[in-house]
């Protein structure tokens, strides 16, 4: 199983408290997590990811164990401690302001 840990406001969004599971088959990737979080929680769709580019959006970055994943390509697979789920997959609100 998967760890994701969602921002506030996307927990609220899928109706989930703390981590969310998710059975992802290998190899484990951002696009194939991403995928499957989709899949379990359909509101999503759309608010990680453009609808029709597949593409993060701007204001979302992807964290894994410390590291910013956020401009790395979808299909690069996590790394080993992500797909074993010893480590959350982190999907972060961005803050932007001035």
């Amino acid at each position: 199983m998967i760890r994701v840990v969602l921002p506030p406001h996307l927990r609220t969004l899928a109706r989930v408290d703390g981590e969310v599971e998710l059975e992802v088959k290998t190899p484990v990737t951002q696009r194939s997590v991403l995928d499957a979080l989709e899949a379990q929680y359909p509101m999503l769709r759309g608010t990680i990811r453009d609808h029709v580019t597949r593409l993060r959006r701007p204001m979302v970055r992807f964290f894994a164990c410390g590291e910013d994943l956020s401009h790395e390509p979808p299909d690069v697979p996590l790394p080993d401690v992500i797909a074993k789920g010893s480590e959350p997959f982190l999907i972060i609100g961005a803050i932007a302001g001035g």
